[in-house]
C-alpha cells in the first residue's frame, strides 16, 4: 500500500505556510500603527483553511485512469487579504488598534508551534514506521 505523504501530513503543513504569511501581515499592520491612513489587513484562517481542505478532498476524488481525462488542478497558496473592522475611529484614518494586533500576532504563533508540534509527531511516528520500531 502506497503512502500519500499529503494525507499523512493532513492539513498541518499548509496551515504552517499561511500562519507564516499570516504572521507577517500581522507584523505589517504592527509596524505601520502610527502611520496615517493606514488599514490594517488580516485573513478570514479559518475560511481559508476549510476551502483548502475541501481542495484536498476534491483531488483525491479526481484521480485520473487515463491520459484522456481533463486535469483537475487547485492551488491552496492564495488567499485574499480583508480590511479589519476598527473598534474606534482614529482621527489621522488609521485602523490598527496595537493591542489587538499583538494579541492577534501572539496567537497566531501560538497556533504555528501547534501545527509545528502535531507535524513533527507525524513524521517522527512515520519515520519510527521506516525504521521498523
Amino acid at each position: 500500500m502506497p503512502i500519500s505523504f499529503e494525507r499523512a501530513f493532513s492539513i498541518h503543513d499548509d496551515a504552517m505556510i499561511m500562519r507564516s504569511k499570516r504572521s507577517s501581515i500581522l507584523a505589517s499592520n504592527i509596524a505601520n500603527a502610527d502611520t496615517p491612513n493606514y488599514k490594517a489587513r488580516d485573513v478570514d484562517f479559518k475560511t481559508l483553511l476549510k476551502r483548502i481542505d475541501r481542495q484536498q478532498s476534491a483531488n483525491l476524488k479526481l484521480t485520473g485512469t487515463n491520459a484522456r481525462h481533463i486535469q483537475h488542478s487547485t492551488s491552496s497558496s492564495g488567499f485574499e487579504l480583508k480590511y479589519r473592522n476598527p473598534l474606534h475611529a482614529s482621527l489621522d484614518g488609521n485602523t490598527v488598534d496595537s493591542h489587538i494586533e499583538q494579541s492577534k500576532f501572539a496567537e497566531n504563533a501560538l497556533r504555528y508551534q501547534v501545527s509545528f508540534t502535531l507535524l513533527n509527531g507525524k513524521i517522527q511516528s512515520l519515520m519510527n514506521a521506516l525504521k521498523g520500531e
